[in-house]
């Protein structure tokens, strides 16, 4: 029987989401003339807000403007691990480190899936002590530069759990062989709540609280 415990990042391991933190990160160390684009960003979150773009659009106009329309690895790089390093510091919850320990102590496989981007998620996984990292990837050009669209899905509610079992398929898992523990804190994972053995809202909103009385999921609250 494989054992997974398979963690959301954004508000469910970290205090404030990611995105934005990362972006700021970027610019401030990599190109600081960039802050003449934020009301670019701006506009598309306005957009996405009123549902005239979706949530993977809005990723890739903020990378575009922000980042840049594609960058090389080896400028890349230092900014994801910096990034990582700090997060590590100032934004991680400790008692999900707690979980997430206890969870690794009693012999199960963790995996991050994260909406966030695999650029520096990936990093933020190693760090926590994760053993695989499912999450929003960026096209990789014939250049092996890593540009702002996405490839394939928002690793984000229904998607999140076709990419894990995805990933699944490809580790050579069976899920009728796989004992599996899902946390986050947010409702749009409810397809991977009900496909989980063990489902645990962790800081939940106030509408996840209500799913997981009517389901009777166990709450927990590491802020």
């Amino acid at each position: 029987m494989h054992k997974l415990a398979i963690y959301d990042m954004d508000k469910t391991i970290t205090r404030v989401p990611t995105w934005v933190p990362f972006l700021a990160y970027c610019m401030k160390r990599r190109a600081r003339w960039r802050i003449v684009f934020i009301p670019v960003a701006i506009a598309a979150s306005i957009a996405f807000w009123l549902k005239l773009i979706d949530r993977a659009r809005l990723k890739e106009i903020s990378h575009h403007w922000l980042l840049g329309k594609h960058l090389k690895p080896s400028s890349l790089s230092p900014l994801v691990e910096g990034f990582a390093r700090h997060t590590m510091e100032t934004n991680v919850l400790a008692a999900a480190c707690d979980r997430i320990a206890a969870d690794k102590a009693e012999g199960y496989r963790l995996v991050l899936a994260t909406a966030s981007n695999r650029m520096y998620a990936a990093a933020i996984a190693e760090q926590l002590g994760f053993d695989d990292c499912v999450a929003t990837n960026s096209i990789i050009g014939l250049d092996d530069r890593v540009h702002a669209t996405i490839d394939g899905s928002n690793c984000y509610g229904p998607a999140k759990l076709d990419m894990v079992k995805a990933w699944m398929a490809a580790a050579g898992l069976d899920r009728a062989e796989a004992h599996i523990r899902f946390y986050s804190d947010h409702p749009s994972d409810r397809p991977a709540f009900e496909w989980a053995d063990e489902a645990y809202p962790a800081n939940p909103s106030l509408k996840l609280r209500a799913l997981a009385a009517e389901k009777g999921w166990p709450l927990l609250d590491w802020r």
